[in-house]
């Protein structure tokens, strides 16, 4: 399961340096499947959708911090629970009920964005 950051966020940037997939960005940033990953290039992601890493992707909020739920493992294979989570003041990062993945799923995609990790 993806985390994702709640309404209640105060933009206060805690969370984004974190983050090991380089997953999470500010409100009305573009990100990449490659930011802080080994992905380049045409890939197939673990979920089977098809994407150039490189393409720039629409932010996710315009408003507040967010986390691109394709690139999110829930810190598995880096740490013992979400860092995200860990350091918010505000308790605003929370399991995202809309991407419900297993713990295999989750260090699988970790190993795909991270082969030499």
């Amino acid at each position: 399961m993806a985390i994702i950051i709640t309404d209640e966020c105060i933009n206060c940037g805690a969370c984004e340096p974190e983050c090991p997939n380089t997953a999470i960005y500010e409100g009305a940033d573009e990100w990449r499947y490659s930011d802080g990953t080994s992905l380049k290039g045409n890939v197939v992601l673990p979920n089977g959708k098809e994407v150039n890493a490189d393409d720039v992707q629409e932010p996710i909020s315009d408003e507040i911090y967010y986390i691109s739920p394709d690139k999110c493992t829930e810190c598995m294979g880096f740490h013992e629970e979400p860092q995200c989570a860990a350091v918010c003041p505000v308790d605003c990062c929370v399991p995202d009920d809309n991407h419900v993945e297993s713990e295999e799923v989750l260090l699988s995609k970790q190993k795909f964005m991270h082969p030499d990790a």
